[in-house]
């Protein structure tokens, strides 16, 4: 999640283009700047001019557990071809391997779901998007801000709502990890949440600037519900989830995941020590900003049938793709577009939950894709003071194996002679704590953000 008043900044570039690693359910990608970003000119992703390197796939995946990192499962598709991979362990104690297939937890790629739901009602006329949320819910948004905020706010995250994270977690305001125990079984209903997140301090008038929040998400759930009479979780799944074909992604109704998956494992830069497993943990604090349970390749699958009008019409894909400026990317309404250098445009969404990241980004016809999953968060350690965090070789090594699955004609970091060995890894980045219903707080700003 975002502090108030900042989103998690996103910026891409060949060298480094996953610093999404030590987030919450969000939408940060955390990259450095070692290189520019994209032109105007940059070219649309879409087929390249060769096959998937599987051998290289397969390098770069077990470099991202030589690294560190416990262990992380890819699926990459390049037109008609596939490859699905995993590297490492899935419960470090026993030693068990995580394998291609495990369920893991998404994060904040649930916002994709909960956006597409809330426009198959816009396209039924159930719903306007520059509608003002308290036409619908004036109990939950009452007064001037239920009247300034629209639909559209809520999805593209420039409500200026604040997050609702600190209320639920309040021990992270003095810089304790103890209520992510303490609340591990707590039930939480999304109205509370909502609640904490606009007593939370705004982030801005609304629609005067991007801000990420999972606060919005929540209320686009409880929107859902009031327009289609349904549960949300309930709706998402026969009307997202099913119709999509996916046959192994779950809107989660108790705190385990059911089918194979790994041991997820929270380090929260250090403080976490040993880092601690949080796969069993109710997920009704993500809500519909974050909760659901996927797998890699429904991932791509999810995205490659919405970028292809399979979920929702063309006008409604259209609205979807229409975007604000996010500080180095470019948020729509639950999906953001993503610019790599050589390579191409990108749409996705990433994700972080106490112990899972997960990225997923797809070029615009569907036929170049990425979904990527890791069991490891906040791996990285603080600095002396306290206020940021050292530069983890797991991010350079996620951002190797990204830039082999998405640009696989592009040479790799380590062999780019523009690569400098003094740019730091961690440079501008940001949690990805946008949505993951923002559970990794940045060093520093924990007792800022109340």
């Amino acid at each position: 999640m975002s502090a108030p008043g900042k989103g998690p900044t996103l910026r891409i570039t060949r060298l480094r283009v996953t610093r999404i690693v030590g987030t919450v359910l969000g939408t940060t990608l955390l990259l450095s700047t070692a290189l520019p970003a994209a032109s105007a000119g940059t070219r649309t992703a879409s087929s390249t001019d060769r096959a998937l390197d599987r051998a290289a796939l397969r390098t770069t995946l077990s470099a991202v557990h030589d690294a560190g990192m416990y262990g992380t499962y890819s699926s990459v598709r390049e037109g008609s071809e596939r490859w699905t991979g995993a590297a490492g362990l899935a419960d470090v104690d026993t030693g068990r391997p995580v394998t291609p297939g495990m369920r893991h937890r998404v994060g904040s790629i649930s916002k994709t779901f909960t956006a597409v739901a809330v426009l198959q009602q816009v396209e039924r006329g159930k719903v306007r998007l520059d509608a003002p949320i308290g036409d619908y819910l004036p109990d939950l948004v009452p007064g001037e801000r239920g009247e300034e905020i629209t639909v559209r706010m809520l999805l593209n995250h420039t409500s200026g709502i604040g997050d609702y994270i600190l209320g639920a977690f309040p021990s992270l305001a003095q810089d304790s990890t103890a209520s992510l125990d303490e609340e591990r079984f707590r039930s939480i209903a999304p109205e509370e949440l909502v609640r904490l997140g606009l007593a939370a301090p705004a982030t801005g008038r609304p629609g005067e600037q991007w801000s990420y929040s999972n606060t919005n998400y929540v209320i686009a759930g409880l929107l859902l519900e009031k327009v289609t009479g349904k549960d949300a979780g309930t709706y998402i799944t026969r009307n997202v989830i099913d119709r999509a074909g996916l046959r192994h992604t779950t809107y989660p109704r108790t705190a385990y995941i059911k089918g194979p998956h790994s041991k997820m494992y929270e380090s929260f830069y250090g403080l976490i020590d040993p880092p601690r497993d949080y796969s069993v943990y109710d997920m009704s604090w993500a809500s519909t900003a974050g909760a659901i349970v996927s797998t890699t390749d429904d991932l791509n699958r999810f995205y490659r049938t919405l970028l292809r009008g399979g979920l929702i019409g063309r006008a409604a894909l259209a609205e979807m793709t229409t975007t604000v400026p996010a500080g180095g990317f470019d948020y729509g309404l639950g999906i953001y577009a993503l610019d790599v250098p050589d390579c191409g445009r990108f749409w996705g969404h990433d994700g972080a939950v106490f112990g899972a990241g997960t990225l997923a980004l797809s070029s615009r016809d569907g036929k170049r894709q990425l979904a990527l999953g890791w069991n490891l968060m906040k791996y990285q350690r603080l600095n002396e003071d306290g206020t940021g965090w050292e530069p983890s070789p797991i991010d350079d090594a996620l951002d190797e194996h990204v830039i082999r699955a998405l640009c696989p004609t592009t040479e790799s970091p380590s062999e780019s002679p523009s690569a400098s060995p003094s740019a730091s890894p961690s440079e501008s980045r940001r949690l990805v704590q946008e949505g993951l219903p923002g559970v990794d707080l940045a060093p520093g700003t924990w007792t800022t953000r109340r």
